[in-house]
């Protein structure tokens, strides 16, 4: 009788934790964990309406509450919506609309919803370079001959420094 030699390979090293299943599901779960927070936060806080132009939106946050009582007093109420003022143009501008409003969307939810931010809210410049586009888009022929005086000496006029509140009667 022949005795069968068997050969059998060396013991199989554990994979371990990278190189195993463990990783790729912990990494799935975790992000199915943030994608569905993100989804649900997305819902409850009305998300949506952001991407709408019914100024009661902007409102949902008290501490624009103030902003908008002094927009709905003001002359510009019957003329112009928030976004009319603090967005590009949705139709002109799709690019730039969607991105400041992820922008603004993002920033806005974190700000508030960790309470980190200052109670007298300050514009950020390139939402004040979008307002100014918004302010020479409706009037821009009755302030040509006043940047026209300016435009030989580099002067750039800000609309928003002459007139701080309009649209926000205070």
């Amino acid at each position: 009788m022949m005795s069968e030699e068997r050969t059998s390979a060396p013991p199989r090293k554990p994979a371990g934790f990278w190189a195993g299943t463990a990783f790729p599901v912990t990494v799935a779960v975790l992000f199915g964990v943030l994608v569905g927070l993100g989804i649900f936060t997305f819902g409850y806080a009305g998300g949506a309406a952001y991407f709408g132009e019914d100024p009661d939106t902007c409102v949902q946050c008290h501490s624009m509450k103030e902003n908008f009582d002094s927009w709905n007093k003001g002359g510009h109420h019957h003329v112009a919506t928030c976004q009319d003022c603090h967005s590009p143009v949705r139709d002109e501008e799709p690019v730039a609309w969607l991105l400041s409003e992820a922008d603004n969307g993002f920033w806005h939810s974190l700000k508030f919803t960790t309470g980190w931010y200052p109670e007298n809210i300050k514009i950020r410049d390139h939402n004040l370079a979008i307002t100014e586009r918004a302010c020479l888009r409706c009037h821009g022929a009755l302030t040509d001959d006043i940047r026209g005086t300016r435009a030989h000496t580099d002067q750039k006029i800000s609309c928003t420094k002459c007139h701080a509140n309009v649209g926000h009667e205070r």
